[in-house]
């Protein structure tokens, strides 16, 4: 994901202090981009707004914490100038929407939520905190996502459905009825099991 949020930055015109490697794994930050140890974070950077370019809600959770801790308190959201937004649109804190989204009149998405590539939330949608919600997956009008829900790549949300809080969505699946908390559903129609 840090490819693609690098781009929507440099489409936005916006400049990246840096990055913070807080796992040692291979970065996908490009060649150009500062990366930085969280021993090397100083007043400097965490005065600086920040985002979370990461899918999966918990991960992001983690990381989120992680960053308070280092001292970071301005999280940045961040919407790709190819996304289509209507003025009446609420987005919280750290919210990531990538390109080609299209986003529905009246909703609003919680903090940390990330709408990733070509994704369609409808009108009077209500997300929750940390939600992910895959590439070209289509959010109906009148839906309600609890917190730390994943959304699979390609899913449908038919209209007025209610999906409670940690429940995953598997890619591909029509979900044609509402899903409890902490359920994983997949299919057409999706059925699951609690987890």
């Amino acid at each position: 994901m840090l490819v693609d949020v690098e781009e929507s930055i440099a489409r936005a015109g916006l400049e990246i202090a840096a990055g913070i490697r807080n796992r040692d794994l291979f970065s996908y930050l490009s060649d150009t981009t500062r990366l930085i140890v969280p021993g090397m974070v100083d007043e400097t950077i965490t005065s600086v707004p920040f985002l979370i370019p990461l899918f999966a809600p918990a991960n992001r959770l983690v990381a989120y914490q992680e960053a308070t801790c280092l001292g970071f308190a301005h999280p940045h959201t961040l919407v790709d100038p190819t996304a289509i937004v209507p003025r009446t649109l609420d987005l919280g804190a750290g919210t990531y929407i990538n390109a080609g989204c299209l986003l529905g009149a009246k909703s609003c998405l919680g903090a940390f939520a990330f709408v990733n590539r070509g994704a369609s939330i409808g009108h009077h949608a209500a997300i929750g905190d940390f939600v992910s919600i895959g590439p070209g997956a289509v959010i109906a009008g009148q839906v309600t996502i609890g917190d730390g829900v994943m959304i699979g790549a390609g899913a449908t949300i038919l209209p007025g459905i209610s999906i409670g809080d940690r429940a995953a969505i598997g890619a591909g699946s029509v979900v044609t009825r509402d899903v409890p908390p902490g359920c994983r559903v997949v299919g057409n129609p999706a059925r699951g099991e609690t987890a």
